[in-house]
């Protein structure tokens, strides 16, 4: 054994990634695909295409790299989660899948709540009901489409759409299952109780396993469509987030994770479970066995820098291209000779509504505070600064749950940022770092496959082992002192405005 294969199915593209057994990436390729919205609020993949990008990178891979297949100890498997995929007796896909970030099930949302109770369902599943889980999703296929229902043999996640592709078994495993709202999060396994009250025959579930078992074996069909040797084991994987902290080493407690991308998530891991049973964070199971996790994710983090990137900083856009360098350096060097607090200037990043820590579709972004002394450079300080107050607010209710976060990384295209990540450490008070080397999901569902091969002993041994991280950035006291008054105004504008997002939304 000298290599290890790690596959993460995202929205955008599937990456393959083949790495040594130090952690080093030999060879990569990612292949996009597109994404349908056939009405408002839905959001659709073909599964096919997520195996065609599978086979198609890992020949590329295979191709560039000039390893033997037989060299490969084993294949981990990442992908977006929450999202439905449905098949028939022959394993055919029935229809498109319904992806994570789809809204069309508010009504089954409500459906949820009545049929196992609002409280007990976040007992069981450590969750609310949201319209991106996947059991709203069935419950809206049952609904809306009972004739593929009806037909329907097996429910898989993306990831395990492939697994099935290459080994032939229908699998799942507890980090990316837990997202499904069907689990009983705690005991890490499906929920009778769920199940029977959504009328869900569990036989149309996958097996549930831990992220590093054997969960099968490539099989002679897969091996001719992707290269990789017959036999070669396939692990269970994680969900992308799971797969994420695996690959940035937070698989212990007092570590955690901020990924600034489009979205942004805080990611700590536990060795208890605890939940919020006002909804505001999630509780899922971690990548690593008997482990959880805590997770918040604020929908409009990179979004909201890009957004105002594009309709605001064309005179920026425009220097950037002239001086072929960053525009995001540049719209960084702005913000950064503005003092904390923008000049009293606030902003709420609530550009496609809110996840954590509030749960709430109708609310919209605000700049709170702007006045005719107000330039860009006040506006990109203030968006930078919202983002990194929304992470705080995240992180005070992980902390409020008893999870202790003292060592941050920050991962992500925004994490590039120096100024943004010693916002964080200011606000977090708590050093901030990044990762010598960001390989992200791929890399951590391929360590999970070295355990499975045994090449390691435990996850928990390949992070210590080939994880490395850059020198911390420390928290400044004088800086998170002057950020604490204008935080606790933040905190309090979305509670002043709850109503009147509602107001607004029905109008």
């Amino acid at each position: 054994m000298k290599y290890l294969l790690g596959i993460d199915i995202g929205t955008s593209g599937t990456k393959v990634a083949l790495y040594s057994l130090d952690a080093t990436a030999v060879a990569s390729k990612t292949i996009e695909y597109p994404l349908s919205q056939p009405k408002n609020g839905w959001a659709e993949q073909d599964p096919l295409d997520w195996w065609n990008a599978a086979a198609e990178g890992t020949r590329a891979v295979l191709a560039k790299s000039g390893a033997d297949p037989k060299d490969i100890g084993g294949v981990g498997l990442s992908g977006q989660m929450h999202g439905l995929v449905m098949l028939d007796a022959d394993g055919n896909p029935l229809r498109p899948s319904i992806i994570w970030c789809d809204q069309r099930t508010s009504e089954e949302v409500n459906d949820l709540n009545r049929l196992i109770g609002d409280r007990r369902i976040i007992e069981i599943t450590a969750n609310p009901p949201m319209t991106g889980f996947t059991a709203a999703k069935i419950l809206w296929v049952k609904k809306n489409e009972p004739q593929i229902y009806e037909k329907c043999a097996h429910i898989l996640l993306p990831k395990d759409y492939i697994r099935y592709k290459l080994t032939g078994e229908f699998a799942t495993e507890a980090s990316d299952a837990s997202g499904m709202q069907l689990m009983d999060v705690p005991s890490r396994n499906w929920s009778d109780e769920v199940l029977s009250k959504l009328g869900i025959d569990r036989s149309l579930l996958g097996s549930m396993h831990e992220s590093p078992d054997v969960t099968g074996q490539v099989h002679r069909q897969a091996s001719l469509e992707t290269g990789l040797a017959e036999g070669t084991i396939v692990v269970g994987g994680a969900g992308d987030n799971p797969a994420a902290a695996a690959g940035t080493g937070v698989v212990s407690e007092s570590k955690a994770f901020t990924s600034l991308g489009s979205s942004a998530v805080v990611y700590a891991v536990s060795d208890k479970v605890s939940i919020d049973m006002k909804g505001r964070v999630h509780t899922l199971c971690a990548s690593v066995p008997g482990k959880w996790t805590f997770m918040s994710c604020t929908q409009g983090a990179g979004l909201s820098l890009q957004w105002l990137k594009s309709n605001v900083c064309v005179p920026e856009i425009n220097e950037a291209a002239e001086k072929n360098i960053d525009v995001y350096k540049l719209m960084d060097s702005l913000a950064a000779d503005v003092p904390i607090g923008a000049d009293k200037l606030l902003f709420l990043p609530y550009l496609m509504g809110e996840r954590s820590p509030h749960p709430d579709p109708f609310c919209r972004g605000v700049f709170f505070g702007l006045s005719a002394k107000h330039k860009r450079e006040n506006l990109i300080r203030a968006v930078l600064e919202g983002v990194a107050y929304s992470q705080r607010e995240c992180v005070d209710v992980f902390r409020e749950m008893g999870v202790q976060i003292n060592d941050m990384i920050v991962t992500g295209g925004g994490g590039r940022s120096r100024l943004w990540r010693q916002m964080l450490a200011d606000l977090y008070n708590a050093p901030v770092s990044v990762l010598a080397s960001d390989e992200g999901p791929a890399l951590g569902v391929a360590l999970l496959a070295g355990v499975g091969a045994g090449a390691y002993s435990s996850i928990e041994e390949a992070c210590s082992a080939v994880i490395k991280k850059e020198k911390a950035i420390s928290p400044n006291p004088e800086a998170s002192l002057a950020y604490e008054p204008y935080y606790r105004l933040y905190s309090k504008l979305y509670l002043s405005m709850k109503d009147d997002f509602k107001a607004l939304a029905s109008i």
